[in-house]
C-alpha cells in the first residue's frame, strides 16, 4: 500500500531539498531512498484515516478536526495533530 522513504522514518533529518541525515548512525542519506531495516514511521497527513480525497499533486482534505475540513499537504508531519489517527500498520 505504501512505499516508505527515509523521509518517511522518525530517525531522519531533513538536510537540504535531497538529502538527510540518518539520526541512528549520523550518515547522510537521500530523502528518497527506500528505507531500510530500522525505519520507524514517522506520523504525516498522509498515513492518517482522516486525510483523503488526495490529488494527483499530494494534497487531501483532512477531516479529522472538530470546527471543519481543512486542504492539507500529504508530506505535513503530523506528529502534534490532534485528528491524526494512524492508518499504517508497521
Amino acid at each position: 500500500m505504501f512505499d516508505f522513504r527515509h523521509s518517511d522514518c522518525r530517525n531522519y533529518e531533513n538536510i537540504d531539498v535531497k538529502k538527510g541525515i540518518c539520526l541512528i548512525d549520523n550518515g547522510i542519506v537521500s530523502f528518497d531512498y527506500t528505507s531500510c531495516e530500522r525505519f520507524k514511521i514517522k506520523p504525516k497527513c498522509k498515513y492518517c484515516k482522516n486525510f483523503g480525497d488526495v490529488s494527483s499533486e499530494g494534497i487531501g482534505r483532512c477531516t479529522g478536526l472538530e470546527d471543519k475540513e481543512y486542504w492539507a499537504l500529504g508530506e505535513r508531519i503530523a506528529i502534534t495533530c490532534n485528528g491524526f489517527v494512524d492508518n499504517i500498520k508497521e
